[in-house]
Formats: structure tokens, sequence, C-alpha cells
């Protein structure tokens, strides 16, 4: 017996082709609502009695058309609302196939261009589907009217990312918060105390978030007109905002797949780093004086002893064989070190000459320059104990040792590649389609229990589509954060980030090209300013700390209402719309 939500998805195939098979009328049987003999809530017309009517504002008359002309129409609202539910269900399927396919793929292939290129895109396809479908079909009026569904469903899916998603994640992945107000993995004993529990991220998690602050500069672009009142120029600015959404995609799909190469220049970096503390270490063990007085400042006349040890020729030149034969006769017992490359890094960074030697002035500079970051990685009450050095060494060495880890994570073998590969194609294969298919019937489904309720589109847009096209990645961050390690946090909220980056490059790249294409009216300065309030609050917010407390998920969930009331307020009290 299939799983429920695959027996779920059968019998939802099953009613819509059932549908077309009977080639005739579909009764529901809603519990309360008033029917006639005459009356379907909802229904396939027939050849023999052509397509009812339904009546418009202003006395105009539109006929119930089947979606590719054989999919179930609908003349009310509870049917619409039926037909809303199925297909938004479709589509969280494909949606879920596409991800788990997508995840296959990078299993087999690593990262690269497939994880920097295919994954973000195949990620955002279904969002973009629908922008696309919403203003894609119909009259230039028809589908002015239905572009709102998309601009709905752009806001709602970024706003709900960044508060509901953001604050979710934050309150199933709490930790207790040490004095040093770092989270202690896997520790959840202050319950709910909103300063005393929280989560924290690594640095490279606060650049996603810079990164999506900075991708709201198409919405910026193309507002240039709302905002300096100019009666003219619509139009050149849609073309010059979708340039720079392009752009902007195009640039972090080349941050992605670069990735890999920027992971081993860190590693290559850390790797440097724990040399280098291990190296003061010896020195401050084993040379006359301290590196450094207890206020801070080098000690330059412990350095130059340093120097004088390790040339062992005292020509006042350190080559490479002695530097060899210092760093061989350091144990470093914590990590696994090639001399031949500790030495290299060394060379490399101190010989300024490149003439494959270390002058005395040459390594004066280099150990100063390393004193210095040594200051900068380690917080201290201001005074520079011999401790201050072993406390560097061990940051260095948990540094590249979680490094090392992911690293080696990128390369685990996959049992059957071939069978994985031949799943992930037939799962993309099968998201993409279902999504391309009913994308077109959600959008008029929604559209049509729109006109049916009187309720603006932009508002069920706004609240229900992403629901359908978030769901599972929703799913997935949440089961992530609960595991309530800074490692998968990181992970699960540069997803969120990276998620709504695609959101304000390629989805909206795609409905600027819709409206700019079939010369539609750019008339949604509210709902801009929502997206653009809430990516800068919560990129400011997170761009620069890696520790958020419990109270943080208050701060967005409030955004999400105030987003609603605010597109509320400037449309229907303002009259922006």
């Amino acid at each position: 017996m299939p799983p429920p939500p695959r027996l779920l998805l059968v019998l939802l195939l099953a009613v819509l082709v059932g549908a077309v098979s009977a080639h005739g009328r579909i009764l529901l049987a809603f519990d309360g609502l008033p029917r006639s003999a005459d009356s379907t809530a909802l229904r396939l017309p027939s050849e023999s009695e052509g397509q009812r009517p339904l009546p418009r504002a202003g006395g105009a008359e539109q006929g119930c058309e089947m979606t590719y002309g054989f999919l179930p129409c609908t003349e009310t609202a509870a049917g619409n609302l039926f037909l809303a539910l199925a297909y938004g269900f479709l589509m969280f399927k494909s949606a879920t196939y596409l991800s788990a396919g997508s995840e296959l793929l990078l299993e087999i292939l690593g990262p690269g261009i497939v994880g920097g290129l295919f994954l973000p895109i195949l990620g955002a396809l279904p969002d973009a589907l629908l922008i696309l479908v919403s203003g894609l079909s119909g009259s230039k009026e028809v589908a002015q009217s239905q572009v709102l569904i998309g601009m709905g469903l752009l806001a709602g899916s970024t706003v709900m990312l960044l508060t509901i998603l953001w604050g979710s994640c934050v309150v199933v992945g709490k930790c207790d918060l040490s004095e040093n107000s770092t989270t202690v993995d896997s520790q959840d004993t202050k319950a709910f105390s909103l300063f005393g529990s929280g989560v924290s991220t690594d640095l490279q998690t606060s650049y996603a978030a810079r990164i999506m602050a900075i991708s709201v500069l198409p919405f910026i672009v193309v507002q240039i007109p709302s905002i300096l009142k100019l009666q003219s120029g619509h139009r050149l600015t849609l073309m010059l905002g979708l340039i720079v959404a392009v752009l902007l995609l195009l640039t972090y799909c080349l941050y992605q797949i670069f990735q890999p190469w920027i992971q081993r220049r860190k590693l290559e970096y850390s790797r440097l780093k724990h040399v280098m503390s291990g190296l003061l270490k010896h020195a401050q063990m084993h040379t006359f004086g301290r590196l450094m007085d207890g206020d801070g400042s080098p000690n330059v006349h412990v350095i130059e002893k340093l120097f004088h040890k390790i040339d062992l020729d005292n020509d006042g030149r350190i080559e490479r064989g002695e530097l060899q034969a210092f760093i061989v006769g350091i144990n470093f017992e914590d990590i696994d070190l090639d001399s031949n490359l500790a030495v290299d890094q060394v060379m490399a960074d101190f010989d300024r000459s490149q003439n494959n030697l270390i002058e005395k002035g040459e390594f004066i500079d280099g150990v100063l320059r390393w004193l210095e970051e040594a200051k900068r990685a380690v917080v201290t009450s201001g005074v520079y104990s011999k401790k201050f050095m072993e406390d560097f060494h061990t940051t260095t060495r948990d540094e590249h040792n979680a490094l090392l880890d992911k690293d080696e994570d990128d390369g685990e073998s996959i049992e059957n590649p071939t069978w994985t590969c031949s799943k992930a194609i037939a799962l993309l294969l099968l998201g993409t389609a279902m999504a391309a298919a009913f994308a077109d019937p959600l959008v008029d489904a929604v559209h049509n229990f729109s006109s049916a309720t009187s309720i603006p589109s932009f508002f069920i847009s706004f609240i229900a589509m992403p629901l359908a096209t978030n769901s599972s990645e929703a799913v997935s961050a949440i089961i992530f954060a609960s595991r309530k390690k800074q490692r998968t946090l990181s992970l699960t909220f540069s997803e969120v980030y990276g998620g709504v980056t695609m959101n304000n490059t390629l989805c909206l790249a795609v409905f600027l090209a819709l409206v700019y294409i079939r010369g539609l009216t750019w008339d949604f300065s509210s709902e801009v300013l929502v997206i653009f309030l809430v990516c800068i609050i919560m990129g400011l917010f997170t761009s620069f700390r890696t520790t958020f407390p419990l109270w943080t998920c208050f701060v967005a969930f409030l955004l999400y209402p105030l987003s609603l009331i605010l597109v509320y307020i400037l449309d229907y009290k303002f009259g922006w719309s």
C-alpha cells in the first residue's frame, strides 16, 4: 500500500481523469449549499450544451472555460476552492519531486555547476512557472488582472521564508546560550528563555544574508519613476530592472558554482592559520620571553630571538630547509600536517621579495601580522597571558577540522550511482512536467475563486500559494533545524536566504519580462515596498551577527501580519493600487 501522500495524489488525478471520461457534469456535495436541479459546483460542458456563461461585474459574461480543453472548470466559490486545493497539492508534489531529484543529483555530481546553477533554478521553478502563467494567456485586460496573482506569490513566498519559516527555525533549533553568547549544541535545558536560549550560525551564513539584501536592487530600479514621480520612463526602468535581475542571477549562480574552489581556499587558509598558531605557541614556550606583553603590544626582541633560532647557519636569512626543519620539530598532534605544504604557505606569506628566502625584516613583519590576526581571532578581556596563545591554537584547530569535515562530506561515495542518477532524472522530469501542467490551472482556479468571493487575488496568492510551492522546503528546513547543531542551523538559514535571493532575481526577472513583453502596467508599489522592507530589515538583522536569542523569532513573526496590513492600508486607504 503506497504511503498516504502518494495515495492522495493518485486519488486527485483519478478525480480529474474521471471528470474527463465522464465528459459531463460533476456534482460536489457541499453541506449547507442550496442547489437546484440546474446548479453545479464543478462541471464539464458537454458538446451539445456548449458553455454556460458566468456573470461578471459590469454585466459582462464569460463562459466556464476548461483549461487545456479537458480539465474541469467551476462556476462557484466552493468548486474553485476545491480545484485550487487540488492543483495546489499537485504543485506541492512537483516541488517535492524537484527537491528530491536535485538532492540526489547533487550527491552524484557534487557541487559546482549542478549545485550552483541547476539546483537554485530548479528550486525556484514552481514559483517561476506560476508567475509566468499568471499573465501569459488571455487578453491584456485579463493578464493585467491575473498578474496580481504572480506578484502575490512573489511577495508571499519571500515574506513567508523570512518571517514564519525563519522564526520557526529559531524556535525548533534553539539551544542554551553560554556566557559568551554562543550556543551549546544539542543542549536545550532553559525551555523558552527569551535571552538564555537561541541559535548560532557560522560566518558564511551572514554572507548569504548580505547577498540576499543586495538582491533587492532590481526592485529599487523599477520603482525609480514612482519614487521620483516621473510621468514617463516606466518601460525603460522595467527593462533596466530586468537586466539588473538577470545580472544578479548570473553573478549569484557563478558564486555558487565556484564555492567548492572558495571552500578549498578557506581550507588552505585555515591550515595556514593553524600552522601559524602552532609556531607562535611553540615560540612562546621555547623562547626567552613572551611574544606579547600583557597589554597586547608585540615584543620585537623575542621575535628576533625566534628568528635566530630558526636561522641555523646564522647567515641572517631563513632558507626553505631551515624553516622545514623547524616546522617538523613542532608536534602537531591534533591535525595531519603536510610539512611541505606548510612550508610553501609560510614562505608565500613571509617572502615578500620572492627570492625564496625570508629576511629578518620580512620575518618580523610576518610574525607581527600573525599576532594581529591572533588578537582578532580570540576574544580577551584585554590581558594577553600565555593562555592567549593556547586559545588561539585551539580556535584555529577547531576551524580547520570543521572545514575538513565539510570537505570530506562532499567526497562521500554513492552506492549504485547509475540507479541513483536514473532516479534523480526521473524525479526531475516528473516534477518539471507536473509544475508545467498544473501551474496554469492553479492560477485560473485562484483567479476564479477571487472573482466569486470578491477577495483580492493578491491576498489569496500571498497567503495560500506559497504553501503549495514552499512547503517541501519549509518542512526540510524545520527538520534540519530541529537537530539543534550550529552546522545544520547554518545550512538551514543559508538555504532560506538562498531561496529569497532566487525569488528576488530569477522569479522577479520572469515577472518583469512578462510585464514588459505583454505591455502591462507596473502598478505594484505597495507590494514592492513590503518585499523591500522585509528583505532589508531581516538582511541587516542577520548580516552582522551570528547568534540569535529566542526573542528574535517574535521580530520575524510580527513582520508577516504587518506586511499584509501595510499592503491593505497603502492599496485601499491611500489608493496606491
